[in-house]
């Protein structure tokens, strides 16, 4: 297997100019760029310590720590998936929790357990990247489906409406990957094992896996997201 090509920090300092590219456009366009700085400087510092504690995690490779972790991820994603509908973020926290930590670890647990039948389970070299894609995708998918749903309600939707456009434009994302793929682009997955030297055919199973893993987890998301929304609704009015 070849050796993964080193990034040195001034080669990593050139890859902020992208970054700058688009500040610059949110400036001619007089828009905000708060977010825009904030979110870059978060990400920057969020991966770096991230890595800082992966690197004892591997070495340390214990269950009650990996599980501590996916606990933590999954509390966070639920909270960020929430932030275009701040306004009813508290009241549907419980909802966005429990709908991706349904559909990210039973998603999870197939993959570890039936796909990759991982020993230990707990191999936090494998299971931690894998739940951070399942999760991150499942956050996505709940942040899309709450955003189309309220929006769509607000404007006096019927339930069953609002929750179907709000299921598709959760899918939407992962719909046009799959369009997208071996044609478009090559996926990140397949890309990052390639890159690391792995024989293409191989990357491809992973990529395949990656997939269909990440569409469970968005589907099962989405759609549990969407179910608690009537059965809040309905408490609501029994109220």
């Amino acid at each position: 297997m070849a050796n993964v090509r080193v990034i040195s920090t001034e080669g990593l300092f050139l890859s902020v100019i992208l970054i700058l590219a688009v500040v610059f456009v949110l400036i001619r366009w007089r828009l905000q760029i708060t977010t825009a700085f904030y979110a870059a400087a978060r990400m920057i510092l969020q991966l770096t310590a991230v890595g800082m504690l992966l690197h004892y995690v591997f070495a340390f490779r214990n269950a009650w720590l990996t599980s501590v972790l996916l606990a933590a991820m999954l509390f966070v994603a639920a909270w960020i998936a929430l932030r275009p509908v701040k306004q009813k973020r508290m009241p549907c926290y419980p909802q966005a929790l429990i709908a991706i930590a349904v559909g990210g670890l039973s998603t999870l647990l197939l993959i570890i357990g039936g796909v990759i039948r991982l020993e230990p389970w707990h191999e936090p070299r494998y299971v931690l990247p894998l739940a951070g894609m399942i999760f991150a995708n499942s956050m996505n998918g709940v942040s899309l489906a709450a955003d189309r749903f309220f929006a769509e309600t607000e404007r006096g939707a019927a339930y069953s409406t609002a929750r179907n456009t709000a299921f598709q434009t959760a899918l939407l994302p992962i719909t046009n990957s799959f369009l997208a793929a071996g044609l478009v682009a090559l996926p990140g997955m397949m890309t990052g094992q390639i890159l690391a030297g792995v024989e293409p055919m191989i990357a491809i199973r992973y990529q395949i896996m990656v997939f269909c893993m990440l569409y469970g987890a968005i589907g099962i998301s989405a759609s549990l997201f969407l179910r608690l929304q009537k059965t809040g609704r309905s408490a609501g009015v029994a109220k």
